[in-house]
């Protein structure tokens, strides 16, 4: 990704971007927007990212399924890159009334240039020198999260999350000072506090612990947002909408220790699993078939081969659940080209991570989490394991009890806000 950095002639930027459930009503667009006026304090050059209202996304692609079984491309996009252009004009619009100087932007404005990855862009580089323009002449710049334009001027999103990811490629082409993170929770917490309410909050964390999280369905932060900040030593301060209290930050520092560690327990319901029968055990089965996957765009979290005869074997991999219509698809191409004999895909799981460091070369802690799943008898269909994380599927009945069990077993003491990691 190529950033353009212009801003030699300004003092420290500071990146902001809200969340769906930070702007979800006018009242909480006002109070966003009184958030700001009290930055612009501290902070005389602010650029704002917004996502679009609470669950407007969610309704545009009801909207979607209604005229298509399969919606997707770039009509989709065009669609729900809706979103955010709503939010973005409203604060404008909150802020006006306050007196403050602001320009709302839309998706072609902002300088931000994509691949043609429709439903899943990436980018490729942000021109600021509108944003720098604006941010010279004293304006609050507040620009929608999510989306961005190919070279060809075809309109783009950037998958689920992806205003995070705007935030974040946006203080890195800016050289920000920081990178805020406004959501709905205090900061980045030792498991989602909406099932278990004693959730510890972490005063800081390191990048890799915190991609690790959010890779493993931590919902606070994107991950592909945070290996941006990591590449440009952004610090990410992830904090709460509806308070001033400090939050979570995030960064490069950390001394580097040799004892294995727990810093979290996240679930991720948004997958499903994929087991393939009967693939002949030949050379080249599993590279057609992830090169299909890849060609779909499917991303896969987990794959597990095994041999149940001398000739024939099985598959089982982890996609996201969004992407099962077109796994069905390749499932029925597969077998009429003679790759499997059927495809059987499984959509009530759940996949459960632990994250730390030096997990996968301490086998007490590994012990410990199947000892809890096997006490409370919850079956794993599979398991992948890392450095800096342990991950299990699982039904996805028996995840308040997975969730809670486990977060007891490596944080036993609950109420105090520390950062004393646990091992």
């Amino acid at each position: 990704m190529s950033l353009k950095r212009r801003r030699e002639d300004f003092d420290a930027i500071v990146v902001q971007k809200y969340g769906g459930s930070s702007v979800a009503t006018p009242k909480m667009i006002r109070m966003v927007a009184n958030r700001i006026l009290s930055s612009l304090n501290n902070n005389s050059h602010l650029v704002v990212i917004l996502s679009a209202m609470g669950e407007t996304t969610d309704r545009l692609v009801d909207l979607a399924q209604g005229v298509s079984d399969h919606p997707g491309g770039r009509e989709m996009d065009l669609l729900l890159a809706t979103g955010e252009q709503v939010s973005v004009s409203l604060l404008g619009l909150a802020l006006k009334e306050m007196d403050v100087p602001v320009v709302s932007l839309s998706g072609s404005q902002c300088g931000i240039r994509t691949d043609r990855g429709f439903n899943l862009a990436r980018i490729q580089s942000i021109d600021t020198k509108r944003i720098l323009e604006e941010l010279k002449d004293g304006r609050v710049v507040i620009i929608p999260g999510f989306q961005g334009l190919t070279s060809d001027d075809e309109l783009t999103t950037l998958g689920r999350g992806g205003s995070d990811v705007t935030g974040a490629a946006m203080a890195a082409a800016l050289g920000a000072s920081v990178c805020e993170i406004y959501t709905d929770v205090d900061g980045v917490l030792s498991a989602d506090p909406n099932m278990v309410p004693e959730a510890l909050k972490w005063s800081t964390l390191t990048f890799k612990e915190a991609i690790e999280m959010a890779s493993s369905g931590a919902k606070v932060l994107h991950p592909r947002a945070t290996a941006i900040c990591m590449a440009h030593d952004i610090p990410i301060h992830v904090r709460s909408s509806f308070h001033m209290s400090e939050g979570t930050w995030i960064s490069g520092g950390g001394k580097v220790m040799e004892q294995a560690e727990v810093v979290g327990v996240s679930s991720d319901k948004q997958v499903a699993k994929v087991t393939l029968l009967d693939i002949p055990n030949e050379p080249g089965m599993a590279a057609k078939i992830f090169k299909d996957l890849a060609s779909e765009n499917i991303s896969v979290r987990l794959i597990i081969q095994s041999s149940s005869s001398v000739d024939r074997g099985r598959i089982t991999f982890i996609p996201d659940a969004d992407r099962v219509g077109s796994v069905n698809i390749l499932v029925e191409k597969w077998k009429k080209e003679g790759i499997t004999t059927a495809g059987i895909i499984e959509t009530e799981v759940v996949m459960i991570s632990i994250i730390g460091s030096r997990l996968a070369s301490t086998p007490k802690l590994i012990s410990r989490m199947f000892n809890v799943l096997a006490a409370e008898k919850i079956n794993i269909d599979c398991i992948s394991s890392s450095e800096m994380r342990l991950s299990c599927v699982i039904s996805v009945n028996r995840l308040s009890e997975a969730i809670r069990a486990i977060h007891k077993e490596f944080f036993p003491k609950v109420g105090n806000i520390n950062n004393s990691k646990v091992g």
